[in-house]
């Protein structure tokens, strides 16, 4: 069973942390603000304002970075500022056995995944496709905030993930299946196939989304992990949105998912609302799911934090 992280409650203190790509400072400074607000502490990063060309500092800089939050006993959750390029590089430097037995909340998306899969694998531990610390703005829509802190902050079990009203999910295979949920940016994982780092889905729900890819490269990241056996692998798919994804050569994302994903005839559920998209659902790492394209469902089936030591009470 995969280790769920103690639940961020009120007061906590948040590390922030940034792991790709830098964020310009008055960006960070704005966004830390609004987390005070809502009543968190904040410990930043040595490196969270490093710049050097398109990475935060060096890849061992921002790896210590990391590694100091899961040390810092006063942390309850760590806090990507962004996504960006280069998180894949950190991997070699980090400790899997002391981030298992110092399980903290993680969450964030975009190249941010590759980590948090990457811990879901190597620390048997849940993380979250959820908010950055970028996404606390005073424009974010309370469907993400709701999510997230649901996720992180209660014990709600079983959970179901929805779209927000008007937005349809939508199954274009039919099926139900159950076991651990693996994935997010596609990119992000076609960096990672012939690596110690790629993504394992066997016997899992594989949840995939892109953004600003012509369609025609997103067709070819979806068969470099069709070639590398991931779909061939995992029990269900999930189809987010792929956002700002150009139209190539008169195809379109939902032509592409017709003609690739439809015939490889796994469980598929699609149009999940994720990520890049406006509307952001918190979708646990590692958390057992089961995926119902019968009813149009995605549910959580246990709960993703805990108090700790002690089993949470339900």
């Amino acid at each position: 069973m995969a280790i769920k992280p103690p639940i961020l409650q009120p007061g906590d203190t948040i590390g922030i942390v940034t792991l790709g790509s830098p964020l310009a400072a008055g960006i960070i400074n704005s966004r830390i603000e609004i987390l005070r607000s809502l009543g968190f502490e904040i410990v930043m990063g040595e490196y969270v304002y490093a710049a050097n060309g398109f990475l935060a500092g060096t890849d061992e800089q921002r790896a210590s970075d990391l590694m100091n939050m899961f040390a810092d006993d006063r942390v309850k959750m760590i806090l990507p500022t962004r996504g960006g390029v280069g998180v894949a590089g950190i991997l070699p430097y980090l400790d899997y056995q002391y981030i298992q037995s110092h399980p903290k909340i993680l969450s964030g998306y975009s190249d941010i995944t590759i980590l948090l899969n990457v811990l879901a694998q190597y620390s048997n531990l849940i993380t979250f496709q959820s908010l950055m610390l970028i996404d606390f703005s005073m424009n974010t829509p309370p469907y993400n905030y709701d999510q997230f802190f649901t996720a992180t902050s209660t014990f709600a079990s079983p959970r179901k993930i929805n779209n927000p009203p008007g937005i349809p999910q939508i199954s274009r295979v039919p099926g139900n299946v159950t076991g651990p949920i693996v994935g997010g940016n596609l990119t992000s994982f076609v960096d990672t196939l012939g690596t110690p780092y790629e993504i394992d889905t066997k016997g899992k729900i594989l949840l995939l989304e892109e953004t600003h890819e012509p369609i025609n490269t997103v067709y070819r990241y979806l068969n470099a992990l069709k070639l590398a056996g991931k779909f061939e692998d995992c029990i269900g798919i999930v189809m987010g949105q792929c956002t700002e994804c150009p139209v190539a050569y008169g195809v379109s994302y939902e032509n592409l998912i017709n003609e690739f994903v439809v015939p490889l005839g796994k469980p598929l559920l699609t149009n999940v609302t994720t990520a890049h998209g406006t509307y952001k659902a918190a979708i646990p790492i590692g958390a057992i799911g089961n995926l119902d394209t019968n009813n149009n469902a995605l549910t959580i089936l246990e709960p993703t934090v805990s108090l700790g030591d002690s089993p949470p009470s339900l």
